[in-house]
């Protein structure tokens, strides 16, 4: 079989090329360049981060493990593409007082899409791409089916819940049966220099206006009832949850318990006012199955570290569902991805929107 794999320069991309290439198929690199080298951002994101202008380093690593390989390597420029479809959408989020999730936009929108269309514009012909997710693609009950990985502590299947049906065809995810100590042995064992390169650790790092780059815009902190607390100076600094960074005392830790753009504030509580029974999502969208029914219980996830809880299910109308907790959860932020499993088979997922 034909091959593409998208390279990052790290350990989990470069274990799969050359696991498939030991598997006898005929395997190509290539990597997605996001970063637009005309930029003005004044930033100091740092190489941990996978969106960071010292990609160089990421492409010269690839390139030297495919010369390793003796396999063809490739980079295609997908910088618009993450500026109009993940930078657009985290700045648009963040403005909004939402809290974005742009590694579940950047799979759907430039990974999985832009990289592989790029590479047949260019005459490149493939059968299956592959990536280093731990996640596992099935074929069960005539639909392509997203499983989590079976080391829980690297399970990325939270981030591709917005994959489609053709994209989940075409898609091969080798990692997804392994733990990843045991990548990083045979990667040793085959020779990959970077089988001891650390994970890339975020989106970015560094301050978010370097991103943004948004001017001052002085707002009110204020408790529940609306008595001013204090003064910020953009709600963009500030999520759900958030405990730090706000300057004002009190005789308990204060968090942030809502946002509310249209009047520049940034609503201030206690631990016990974070949490919350229920949410609503939006923008759903189904992998596994086509459909749940009314009222079922699920597993959901509301962030990628967190382990999977119980709550039930209820569509609201046809743009919109409802969520249940069983025990509240702490600091759901609208702008995050609500992710849907049935044990380990991801059904679905939506965006939080309150």
């Amino acid at each position: 079989m034909k091959i593409l794999v998208g390279l990052s320069g790290g350990v989990d991309s470069a274990a799969v090329a050359w696991l498939l290439k030991e598997q006898g198929h005929d395997v190509m690199g290539a990597t997605m360049a996001i970063w637009d080298k005309n930029t003005n951002f004044h930033n100091n994101l740092s190489t941990k981060s996978c969106f960071s202008p010292h990609h160089e380093k990421d492409i010269l690593a690839a390139q030297e493990l495919c010369k390793k390989l003796n396999i063809p390597y490739y980079v295609f420029d997908c910088s618009t593409e993450f500026k109009n479809s993940v930078l657009q959408n985290f700045k648009n989020e963040y403005l909004a007082g939402k809290t974005p999730n742009p590694c579940v936009w950047c799979n759907t929108a430039v990974k999985f899409y832009a990289l592989p269309i790029a590479a047949k514009n260019n005459g490149l012909k493939f059968d299956k791409f592959a990536t280093g997710h731990y996640a596992r693609i099935a074929f069960n009950n005539n639909r392509w089916c997203l499983y989590q990985g079976i080391d829980a502590k690297k399970d990325q299947s939270y981030f591709l819940y917005r994959l489609s049906q053709k994209q989940l065809e075409n898609t091969l995810m080798p990692l997804g049966c392994y733990k990843k100590d045991e990548v990083r042995q045979f990667a040793k064992s085959a020779g990959i220099n970077v089988a001891d390169k650390p994970d890339s650790q975020d989106f970015y790092t560094g301050n978010i206006n370097d991103i943004l780059q948004q001017k001052l815009k002085p707002g009110t902190f204020v408790d529940k009832n609306n008595n001013i607390l204090g003064y910020h100076q953009g709600i963009w600094n500030y999520t759900i949850g958030q405990r730090r960074g706000m300057g004002i005392s009190a005789p308990k830790p204060l968090y942030v318990i809502d946002i509310i753009p249209d009047e520049n504030k940034v609503v201030l509580g206690f631990e016990e006012e974070i949490n919350k029974s229920y949410l609503v999502c939006e923008n759903i969208n189904w992998v596994s199955v086509d459909k749940i029914q009314q009222n079922q219980k699920i597993q959901v996830k509301i962030r990628s570290s967190q382990l999977p809880v119980s709550a039930y299910f209820s569509l609201i109308d046809a743009h919109h569902a409802k969520i249940s907790f069983i025990t509240p959860q702490k600091a759901v932020a609208p702008g995050q991805s609500v992710v849907f499993y049935d044990n380990d088979m991801l059904l679905g997922g939506g965006i939080i929107c309150r």
